[in-house]
């Protein structure tokens, strides 16, 4: 489906709007990161690429709109549609992840893309769509915006030992006192995989919350080959704690992180830590994103420790239906889901996750 607008005061150039879904999108990635890659550092979960992966592990169906101009790519946005019996449709750019949303090199291109956006969220009927922006697009049906949170990210300086010298004296004795703990830091890719999600399993019905598949993990080594790596910390042979890694450019995140809460005592999650930062480091990145954090919460005090700093993280939404609290982990209504959740084991939450969180927005 293609759209074409006239630019005001240049009557001579329009804009194409082309709406392109799963077999198209493949081919197109390659141009819309070299866009990406001109606007300076990102993040690898800012790529485009994830509705594939997203597609291919949760079921959700890809869209992506772009923008050109004469044949130039001026503008993209990737979309995801999610649809289930138990929450209803969505349209996300992008789920799992902390970024999405509109990528262009002119604000009319990027408000044309919204304005495609809208259409699309209305042709599929769904009571919201949300753009994961890190600045705000000025746009008058983007007027509801979700629960105040910011991205905890960390200037990295150009050699590990510079950064340690930085460190509080107090996490400086943490990461130590992992040390002389006798933990073992393991690096690898996918054949840490079960590891990995072993303890993130646990971890996330510990939380009560419904875990990813293991899949999803999958994909994305599968995508992004060369840039995702796993962490694992063993005490003795046992895995403690466990972290999914991803380099983009620039940029090194950590998505989805976890530890076992009764080893606790050795510091495990602290030496982890200390050793994904050495290792953005390693890379030649010079920033570390930590992850979005509610401000002055026990997530964002931890990340702050590090020396990481807020910054923004602007979740846009074109309301349709129902309300943004209604899909808040803290809503009340799911708080007796949540304490049941807890209580399952972990091999039932690993079956029943997959099947709720591909409809969670």
């Amino acid at each position: 489906m293609t759209m074409n607008q006239v630019i005001p005061g240049a009557a001579q150039i329009a804009l194409e709007i082309r709406e392109l879904k799963s077999p198209s999108i493949p081919a197109r990635l390659a141009e819309w990161e070299a866009l990406l890659q001109r606007q300076g550092p990102f993040p690898l979960t800012a790529h485009p690429a994830w509705v594939l992966v997203l597609a291919k592990s949760l079921g959700q169906v890809p869209y992506a709109l772009e923008a050109q101009e004469a044949g130039k790519l001026r503008g993209f946005l990737p979309l995801s549609y999610l649809k289930s019996h138990l929450f209803g449709r969505f349209l996300v750019s992008t789920p799992y992840v902390n970024y999405g949303g509109v990528t262009a090199d002119d604000p009319m291109a990027a408000t044309l893309l919204i304005d495609h956006a809208l259409k699309l969220a209305d042709r599929l009927d769904v009571q919201f769509l949300e753009l994961r922006h890190t600045q705000a697009i000025a746009h008058d049906q983007l007027t509801h915006h979700p629960a105040h949170k910011v991205h905890m990210r960390l200037d990295l300086p150009p050699t590990p030992a510079t950064l340690w010298d930085a460190l509080d004296p107090k996490v400086r004795n943490q990461v130590r006192k992992g040390q002389k703990n006798g933990l073992h830091v393991e690096w690898g890719g996918t054949e840490l995989l079960d590891h990995f999600y072993s303890i993130f399993s646990r971890n996330m019905r510990d939380l009560g919350t419904p875990v990813y598949p293991a899949r999803l993990f999958h994909e994305a080594f599968l995508h992004f080959p060369g840039r995702i790596e796993i962490c694992l910390v063993r005490a003795d042979k046992v895995p403690v704690a466990a972290a999914f890694l991803t380099h983009g450019w620039g940029v090194t995140e950590v998505p989805s992180a976890s530890s076992l809460r009764e080893y606790n005592s050795t510091c495990a999650n602290m030496l982890m830590y200390w050793n994904l930062l050495e290792r953005a480091i390693q890379r030649g990145h010079n920033s570390f994103d930590f992850g979005r954090s509610t401000p002055d919460g026990p997530v964002y005090r931890f990340k702050k420790q590090w020396g990481a700093s807020p910054t923004p993280a602007e979740w846009q939404v074109y309301r349709r239906s129902g309300s943004g609290a209604e899909m808040r982990p803290d809503n009340p209504r799911y708080r007796r889901a949540i304490d049941l959740w807890k209580k399952l084991p972990v091999p039932v939450t690993r079956w029943l996750g997959p099947l709720i969180v591909r409809g969670i927005p």
